[in-house]
């Protein structure tokens, strides 16, 4: 049975998959579908239209991409738990912030500062430190770390309007930055106190594929891995997911609207995503452990292939469940195998440099998404037809993925 597998590797490795479930859950606190639970109230505040509030946050989500690049790497020379603790303590400034400021320039320094700590550092570190630390269990590792993910979305919409509506956005946004301070900064040095011990026999590890002369072990720099044309031909397919999804999130209350669906049937119905989305990332995980991430992530863009078109052909409100079930095993077929791949293709040394330059090009493809969608729909073309290009660009990912990852799937 495969989920008793993943039962026994979640015993064996308890304190350290939960450390990595802990980030991934607390990377919700900078994440589009959480920040955008206050946008109303945002624009409100500072007098902002919602071009104005749009374009502020497209700036601020480039500039962590820019700067994650940089910021992402040191995860590859500094103490993961130095590291761990500085992300929590810049996520808990970035919330204090926003129920503080009242200038422009101020919200623009952090909606940055919360797309860097929680969207690119915080998810950096689960899935990196997953990543790294596991080699035989590495796929269910990250899958199970990957579920703080989906915990945050499952939950936190509907405690959050709750709270606005009780005590206010500035005060809810200051009680996060206390349960970050209070809460997730002592159960992180917790979780990591025994990682000394973890990180040298990694090292130890490391050292004997260096002195063995395997160049697996030694690693590939950034700048090798962008000269490999597998890297240049995967990223196509990897980047697919965060343009095209964020897309069709943003602009979902417009597919509502082409459909003459509600908008409660539409967001009424995001748990179906959620759902299979988790089942697909521990199926994924536990297939990364047996076959190898080459051979399982061009199986990831199929499914957001067939929800766009389904959705592009269909109009009954039933079609909401499977196109949203389809997106959601893509999404859970990538967390895992995408990570994953990186160590397999170019070792472990360089890994957060690695998956810095990645996650930075994946939040580039995310702001850009909302706009390119966007600015197709005011040239006229209607949300159906995009959906159609956009299942054309996600068949050729896959095409591209399969031909890069064709002969390492086969070894």
């Amino acid at each position: 049975m495969p989920f008793a597998a993943y039962l026994s590797f979640a015993a064996g490795h308890r304190r350290f998959l939960s450390f990595g479930f802990v980030l991934a859950f607390a990377s919700s606190f900078g994440q589009t579908f959480f920040i955008g639970l206050f946008g109303p109230d945002i624009q409100r505040a500072f007098d902002l239209s919602k071009t104005e509030w749009a374009g502020i946050y497209m700036v601020a989500t480039l500039a962590s991409a820019a700067v994650f690049t940089w910021t992402g790497k040191l995860i590859d020379r500094m103490d993961l738990r130095l590291y761990s603790l500085l992300v929590c303590g810049l996520l808990a400034l970035a919330c204090f912030g926003l129920a503080l400021i009242n200038s422009l320039v101020m919200l623009i320094l952090v909606i940055f500062l919360l797309r860097q700590a929680g969207q690119g550092l915080a998810s950096h570190v689960a899935v990196t430190s997953m990543a790294r630390y596991f080699e035989a269990g590495r796929g269910r590792a990250i899958a199970l770390a990957s579920l703080g993910f989906a915990a945050g979305e499952a939950l936190l919409p509907i405690v959050v309007v709750l709270v606005i509506a009780a005590i206010g956005w500035r005060w809810a946004y200051a009680g996060v930055g206390l349960i970050i301070a209070l809460v997730f900064l002592p159960a992180v040095a917790w979780l990591l106190a025994d990682h000394p011990a973890r990180h040298q026999a990694y090292l130890q590890s490391l050292q004997a594929q260096n002195d063995a002369g395997n160049a697996h072990g030694q690693g590939w720099t950034r700048r090798t891995v962008l000269r490999d044309p597998r890297f240049l031909m995967v990223l196509p397919g990897v980047v697919a997911p965060p343009l095209i999804l964020t897309a069709l999130f943003f602009h979902h209350l417009t597919l509502a609207d082409a459909k003459n669906w509600s908008y409660a049937w539409i967001t009424g119905s995001y748990g179906i995503y959620a759902g299979a989305g988790i089942v697909a990332s521990l199926v994924a995980g536990r297939l990364v452990d047996r076959f190898g991430a080459a051979s399982v992530l061009p199986f990831m863009l199929p499914p957001l292939a067939a929800g766009l078109l389904l959705i592009a052909w269909l109009d009954a409100p039933w079609v909401a469940w499977p196109y949203l079930c389809l997106l959601g095993i893509s999404t859970g077929l990538l967390v895992a195998p995408a990570s994953a791949l990186w160590a397999e293709l170019y070792g472990s040394a360089n890994l957060g440099a690695i998956r810095s330059l990645v996650t930075a090009l994946n939040v580039f493809a995310s702001a850009l998404g909302p706009v390119i969608l966007g600015g197709l729909m005011d040239r006229g073309l209607p949300i159906e037809f995009v959906c159609v290009l956009f299942a054309g660009y996600a068949a050729l990912g896959a095409v591209l993925i399969s031909l890069a990852l064709r002969r390492v799937s086969s070894r």
